[in-house]
C-alpha cells in the first residue's frame, strides 16, 4: 500500500473491454489497474509550504501535501483534526499550515482523547460543522463511507533505523528461525523494508495479517493467531515503543515467545505475559456472570468505539432468554461510575475489550467483553475448554473480518446471496478487503 504524499486519497479503478465479432472467440478483459491522481506540482513544489512542513519531524509522514490537496479539492472551509495524545504537540503547526496554504477558513483541533481508530469522532465533527475530518495516527477501522462527514486517515508513517533493525535480527536470531514480524501501524513500512532486506539471510520471516488491517499491523484488541494465518512461528518480533499492542498478539499466541524492538531506544527485549493469570481472572468473571439476574449493556460513545449492532444482538439474545437488562451509554467506563448503579449484577461493555481484560478485577461486579458475554449466555464455547490451561486460545479478533459474532468490524463479508439489494442511501459493503480510505489498495 502507498501512503506517500505524492498520491491523493482518491483512486479510479479502470478496466478495458473488447468488441467481439460474430464467430470470434471472446477475449479476456484486460487486467484492472489503479490510476492514482497526483498531487499538483504547484503544491508539491511550493517553497513556502515546504518550509512550513520542515518544522515537523523529518521522519514523521503527516502527508501534508496530500491533505492540502484534499482540502482544496473538496473546497472544505471548516476542517477538523483529530490526534492521539502523542501527536497533539504538532496540531497547531498543522492547523496553521492548512489555514495558510489549503484555504481552510476554520481548523478545529479536537482535543478529546483518541485511543485508537475506533475513537474517530465524526459525530462531534459533524456537530461542529466540519466539512472534512482528518484523523491522525491510526488505520481506518471505520470506513469513510460510514462516517457522517468526509474523513481522511493519515497513518503518520514513522521512519526508523531499518539498518539497525536488520542487524538486530541477524545478531539475535538464527537464519532458519521462523519469525513473525509485527508492530503498530506507524512502523508498517519499516517492517516491510526490513523483511525485504532480510530475505536473503532469514528467508522464513513472515508478516502476518488480520484483514482488514494492514500486513503486520496489530491493534490492542485485534491480533492474528499465527497458526490460523499460515504463519507458524518460533518467535514474534514486535516493533513498537510500548507493550499495549504487543500484549494483544501475545494473548492470541500464548505459546510463542515474544520480543520487542523499540525503534527509539534501538533495543530488543524479551517480553513476558501472565497468560494463566489473565485467563483465570476472565474465566471467573464469565462464570460469575452466568448467574446474574440483571445485566447492564454499555454502548461506548467515545467516538465510534461502541458498535450499536453488537448491542442490538446482545439485547435480542437477552430478550430471547428472558433476562432483565438495561442499556447504558458511556464515553469513559470506570469502576466508580458503574458502582453507582448497584442494582446491576453484571456488565457487558461494548467499547474496548481491553478494559475488561486489563482492568476487569477493579470492577465490583463482572464486566465482560462481547465475546465473554456470548460465552456467559451459552452462545459461544468457553476459551478454557481447550484443555491446555494457560495455552487455551482467547480470541483477540475484535476487528478481524473473520472473527466471531461478537466482532465489531465494519468489513465482514456476508454469505453469498445473503446481502440482498442495497437500500437507498445505505453505504455499500466493500467486502472487507479495504475501507477505501487514503491508504490505497492492499
Amino acid at each position: 500500500m502507498d501512503t506517500k504524499a505524492g498520491l491523493s486519497e482518491s483512486e479510479e479503478l479502470q478496466g478495458t473491454t473488447s468488441l467481439v465479432q460474430k464467430g470470434e472467440k471472446k477475449s479476456q478483459p484486460a487486467p484492472k489497474r489503479f490510476i492514482r491522481q497526483a498531487v499538483p506540482d504547484k503544491i508539491l513544489k511550493d517553497p513556502l509550504l515546504n518550509e512550513a512542513i520542515s518544522v515537523l519531524p523529518a521522519n514523521y509522514n503527516f502527508e501534508v501535501h496530500k491533505t492540502v490537496w484534499r482540502i482544496q479539492k473538496d473546497g472544505a472551509k471548516s476542517v477538523a483534526l483529530q490526534f492521539p495524545e502523542g501527536l497533539l504537540m504538532y496540531s497547531c503547526v498543522l492547523a496553521d499550515i492548512f489555514q495558510k496554504f489549503a484555504g481552510a477558513e476554520q481548523v478545529l483541533i479536537m482535543g478529546d482523547v483518541a485511543f485508537g481508530a475506533c475513537c474517530v469522532d465524526d459525530l462531534s465533527a459533524e456537530a461542529l460543522g466540519a466539512e472534512l475530518l482528518v484523523h491522525y495516527g491510526h488505520s481506518c477501522l471505520v470506513p469513510i463511507e460510514v462516517t457522517r462527514v468526509p474523513c481522511m486517515y493519515v497513518f503518520v508513517d514513522i521512519k526508523c533505523d531499518v539498518e539497525h533493525l536488520v542487524a538486530t535480527v541477524r545478531h539475535n536470531f538464527e537464519p532458519a528461525a521462523r519469525l513473525a514480524l509485527a508492530g503498530t501501524i506507524q512502523f508498517a513500512s519499516s517492517m516491510q523494508e526490513a523483511r525485504n532486506s532480510l530475505s536473503s539471510t532469514h528467508p522464513n520471516i513472515v508478516v502476518p495479517q488480520s484483514k482488514p488491517l494492514s500486513p503486520g499491523e496489530v491493534l490492542g484488541c485485534t491480533a492474528p493467531v499465527l497458526a490460523d494465518k499460515g504463519a507458524d512461528a518460533d518467535a514474534i518480533l514486535f516493533v513498537a515503543d510500548g507493550r499495549f499492542h504487543l500484549e494483544a498478539i501475545m494473548i492470541a499466541n500464548p505459546g510463542v515467545p515474544a520480543y520487542r524492538y523499540d525503534p527509539y531506544s534501538r533495543t530488543i527485549t524479551r517480553e513476558e505475559y501472565d497468560q494463566a493469570g489473565m485467563r483465570d481472572v476472565r474465566r471467573r468473571a464469565v462464570e460469575a456472570a452466568r448467574g446474574a439476574s440483571f445485566f447492564g449493556i454499555i454502548l461506548g460513545t467515545l467516538g465510534r468505539q461502541g458498535n450499536p449492532r453488537i448491542v442490538d444482538q446482545l439485547c435480542e439474545e437477552m430478550e430471547a432468554q428472558g433476562r432483565q437488562f438495561v442499556r447504558v451509554l458511556l464515553s469513559e467506563i470506570s469502576p466508580q461510575k458503574l458502582a453507582m448503579m448497584g442494582h446491576v449484577d453484571a456488565w457487558i461493555q461494548v467499547a474496548c475489550p481491553r478494559l475488561s481484560i486489563d482492568w476487569g478485577e477493579g470492577f465490583r461486579v463482572p464486566t465482560l467483553t462481547p465475546y465473554e458475554a456470548w460465552v456467559a449466555l451459552g452462545k459461544a464455547p468457553p476459551f478454557w475448554e481447550g484443555g491446555r490451561g494457560a495455552l487455551d486460545p482467547y480470541p483477540m479478533d475484535y476487528y478481524d473480518r473473520e472473527g466471531g459474532p461478537w466482532n465489531s468490524t465494519y468489513h465482514r463479508k456476508p454469505p453469498r446471496g445473503a446481502q440482498g439489494p442495497r437500500a437507498a442511501g445505505q453505504p455499500r459493503d466493500r467486502g472487507g478487503d479495504g475501507c477505501g480510505c487514503a491508504r490505497g489498495p492492499a
